[in-house]
């Protein structure tokens, strides 16, 4: 099980790789170089994702997805799009950030889309894992635990972590066998989010559902805690891609639901380069506080440093220079 490698393989298969991915014998691009640019964020809106009542259209929100999993992968078919990243042989967690209830967890809507894109890929509904925190985490946003049925299977890591901890940096604890022993991928799906400490919550801050003792990791806005984390080798290795929720964000007053802050920004982020997804959603946290007339995140108290260090780390880039944003607006 993929869960077993040791860092000297993962670091081997990064090094042979140089800045991409191996999956499946091919080479993915995870750090993709054009031009003058080190990552890509694509980001696909549209204004029908949602309804006036905010009713989801799940059509329209696949279509998004698969958009931007086509445009990060630079492939014309789904099929192809999807198989960039994934085998038949893989076991593919998703790992969903759903702790604080519907309006403020990642969208079912998200969610399936994703689930459809792993199928085109081969992956076999028994072999894709819906997780985060617990059992009733799930169940509160609707979803129906199944742990042994036929199907995608649905549940949380309640008390079945690691027995060792795990080190890296400042961090310090124990990680979800979902993530150690039964995946040997992982698609990150956060939703966009204000965050109270961290001042936002996305691909990095969505790994504090994947470990036991999130609460000690907060200390001074979770810098370094958030990139140290991200750091560790499983992590690293499993992660093949990042969708992000950006349909109806939260601009203030996260990561609890705070609905006067929410806004229609319907969108989706896609990437595979942490640093510089979490960057680029910041950036649209940033833009609406100032439409709104709130004071940035660091004016807040909340600097978005974690990125600067994850950057530092070699987990990905924040400078805006190097960062490729592909924009499409069906609005």
């Amino acid at each position: 099980m993929e869960g077993k490698q040791s860092r000297r393989t993962f670091l081997k298969g990064i090094t042979a790789a140089g800045a991409g991915l191996l999956v499946g014998g091919k080479l993915a691009p995870v750090f993709a170089k054009e031009n003058k640019y080190s990552s890509t964020v694509i980001n696909v809106r549209n204004k029908n994702a949602q309804d006036a009542a905010h009713k989801f259209n799940a059509e329209i929100i696949q279509a998004m997805v698969f958009e931007g999993v086509r445009k990060m992968s630079n492939t014309r078919t789904d099929t192809a799009a999807w198989s960039t990243y994934f085998t038949p042989k893989d076991v593919v967690g998703i790992k969903i950030n759903c702790l604080f209830g519907p309006g403020a967890s990642t969208h079912a809507e998200v969610v399936n889309a994703v689930i459809a894109g792993l199928k085109l890929a081969g992956v076999k509904p028994d072999n894709i894992i819906v997780w985060d925190r617990s059992d009733g985490d799930l169940a509160k946003n609707g979803y129906e635990i199944n742990r042994d049925k036929p199907g995608v299977k649905y549940f949380g890591t309640n008390s079945d972590y690691d027995t060792a901890e795990t080190q890296q940096g400042s961090f310090k604890g124990r990680l979800s066998k979902i993530l150690t022993e039964r995946i040997t991928a992982l698609v990150n799906v956060p939703i966009l989010k204000d965050h109270g400490i961290a001042g936002v919550t996305l691909s990095f801050k969505n790994h504090y559902g994947s470990i036991n003792n999130a609460g000690a990791q907060h200390g001074n806005n979770c810098n370094p805690f958030l990139a140290d984390l991200y750091s560790v080798p499983v992590i690293r290795s499993k992660t093949r891609l990042i969708v992000c929720d950006a349909i109806r964000p939260l601009a203030n007053g996260g990561p609890g639901l705070n609905p006067g802050f929410l806004w229609d920004y319907n969108g989706i982020l896609v990437g595979t380069d942490p640093v510089a997804l979490d960057h680029s959603g910041w950036q649209i946290i940033e833009d609406r506080r100032k439409e709104i007339k709130l004071p940035t995140l660091a004016e807040a108290g909340r600097p978005v440093g974690y990125l600067e260090t994850a950057a530092k780390l070699g987990l990905g880039t924040n400078a805006p220079s190097k960062i490729r944003v592909v924009e499409n607006f069906k609005i």
